[in-house]
């Protein structure tokens, strides 16, 4: 078994590159574009272009967008597992990126955190060696259950599980003790700086790697251009750097990183070399408008 599952959110982006700082109660000029994303989307589709030979996704999306959805999920690569939902539209992002290119997010959520238990099959774990489950279905209760149904079941299976806290602002909303109790049985876990710190209380991204590790086995911190450093069992085990590049928009960054790390385990790699292959996925994201990979752009 080579495959990796992805249980995640499909979003449509809509991307607002501004050049200027927006002016309140005015126009402000900007690029806008709409994009496929989603930040399980987007791992999963940038997994496929790391090489990885079978990627699925399992997502809620709305059945206005569902088509669209499934032809740029099959053009990247994925086979697409999408839930069409009537009742509500898919998850809408309004991602608004600076001069700089970092990036604030405006999130509706939609159809995304609707996925629930009754919408997985064990069936979907056939082929698969690693489940990944986008930290976004961990922020309201069906998804949050649909997610634990699949640790479950690839636990069950001998399949290891990884996790993407996904949202440092959500986190918060949440609550970080509620987070890792439900996201505890994870093998990996690929946190942000922000959302390190914000798991742990403290104050250097180290630390909180250290500190996580104890609970999840194996940490990879992203750094932004700082690059990404590794922990495993309670120890820092290497440091990464990342490319130095021109960055356009940050949006999907983590979610290439992870991505291409999950592509690079099943390959064989270890856990550095992985976050290397990571590390240039990331910085290759941050050189393009979107999350997604070129192979999933018309």
């Amino acid at each position: 078994m080579s495959g990796l599952l992805v249980v995640g959110d499909v979003v449509t982006d809509i991307v607002a590159r501004h050049r200027t700082p927006l002016a309140p109660a005015t126009d402000t000029a900007a690029e806008i574009r709409r994009l496929p994303g989603g930040a399980g989307a987007n791992a999963a589709c940038w997994a496929a272009r790391s090489g990885c030979p079978s990627v699925a996704l399992l997502g809620r999306v709305g059945t206005d967008e569902a088509g669209w959805h499934e032809l740029e999920l099959r053009r990247a690569g994925v086979r697409p597992l999408l839930v069409p939902d009537g009742e509500v539209g898919t998850a809408t992002v309004i991602s608004l990126v600076d001069a700089g290119a970092e990036r604030t997010f405006l999130t509706d959520s939609g159809a995304a955190l609707r996925l629930s238990p009754a919408d997985w099959s064990d069936a979907f774990l056939d082929g698969a060696a690693r489940l990944h489950l986008s930290g976004y279905l961990f922020f309201a209760e069906s998804s949050r259950a649909a997610a634990l149904r699949a640790m479950s079941g690839a636990r069950q299976a001998g399949i290891p599980v990884s996790v993407d806290p996904a949202s440092a602002g959500f986190l918060k909303q949440l609550g970080v003790e509620r987070f890792l109790a439900a996201a505890r049985g994870a093998e990996a876990l690929f946190p942000n700086a922000d959302e390190a710190l914000l798991l742990t209380g403290c104050a250097d991204p180290a630390e909180a790697a250290k500190t996580l590790s104890r609970t999840f086995p194996l940490v990879a911190v992203t750094l932004g251009a700082g690059g990404a450093l590794v922990a495993e069992a309670g120890a820092v085990t290497g440091r990464v750097p990342a490319p130095d590049v021109r960055p356009v928009d940050s949006t999907g960054a983590g979610d290439a990183f992870t991505g291409a790390f999950l592509a690079a385990r099943l390959a064989g790699a270890d856990a550095l070399e992985a976050a290397e292959a990571g590390c240039r996925a990331g910085a290759e994201a941050v050189t393009l408008v979107g999350g997604r990979p070129p192979s999933a752009r018309p």
